[in-house]
């Protein structure tokens, strides 16, 4: 029997002792009454909404948006769904629960050739909150080098042909098909058709005509204005 019981038991009329007693216990039970789980009642973004990004790339800065209670609390492990609405874009997680701090977070990646992009954010029972993107769409098809060349005719040029697609404020764009054929001359390209990488760029082998004189070749993406590139077989 805890100390201060035995004590009381000597120190103490019966009817006293009970009252003691009584306080003593509803005492310890307040103590050990546990606090309810705390409610998802609203969701608000932390980081990552009106990024501007090339068509086609992750978003450099991460979603990340938070689960409140009521009172303004973060509320940990509840579900947040992550679904592309507009622009044909993938998340990665689609689905993360909510660490200490109430927040979850996922990667962004616009989808190609799309200037507006929109990200659904939901957990069950609280309204949805809608981030949005803005893709860097192709403008231009650029070469980036091997254009003016001159080699042996039926050989091929000692420079690669570098092709860059790029948007607004010189910005690469990746994903996008770059075709490319002879217009004369009768050489060939390898490949004749690739998609832009990281940079912006497909890189080509042209292999020149047998004839000698000036020989050309057309390249195309999308709706962009075609470019000619020359060289000359010797």
């Amino acid at each position: 029997m805890p100390i201060a019981l035995t004590s009381l038991r000597h120190a103490a009329t019966r009817p006293q002792r009970l009252v003691l007693l009584s306080l003593l216990l509803g005492t310890a039970t307040a103590c050990e009454k546990v606090s309810a789980p705390l409610t998802a009642s609203g969701l608000v973004v932390v980081q990552g909404n009106r990024q501007t990004a090339a068509a086609g790339t992750l978003l450099p800065t991460p979603i990340v948006v938070r689960v409140r209670a009521d009172d303004g609390s973060p509320v940990e492990g509840v579900p947040v769904g992550f679904a592309v609405q507009l622009g044909n874009g993938t998340v990665e997680p689609a689905t993360a629960l909510s660490d200490a701090n109430g927040e979850a977070k996922t990667r962004w990646t616009l989808g190609v050739n799309q200037h507006a992009h929109e990200l659904l954010t939901s957990v069950p029972g609280v309204d949805p909150v809608t981030i949005t993107a803005t893709g860097v769409v192709p403008t231009d098809l650029l070469v980036a080098q091997g254009n003016l060349q001159v080699a042996k005719s039926g050989t091929a040029l000692p420079v690669q042909i570098v092709l860059r697609v790029v948007g607004a404020n010189n910005t690469p764009i990746p994903g996008v098909a770059v075709t490319m054929s002879v217009t004369s001359g009768g050489g060939s390209i390898n490949p004749a058709s690739a998609t832009s990488n990281a940079q912006g760029e497909v890189t080509v082998r042209w292999t020149l005509g047998n004839q000698p004189g000036l020989q050309s070749v057309q390249a195309s993406a999308l709706n962009l204005a075609p470019i000619i590139l020359s060289a000359t077989g010797t």
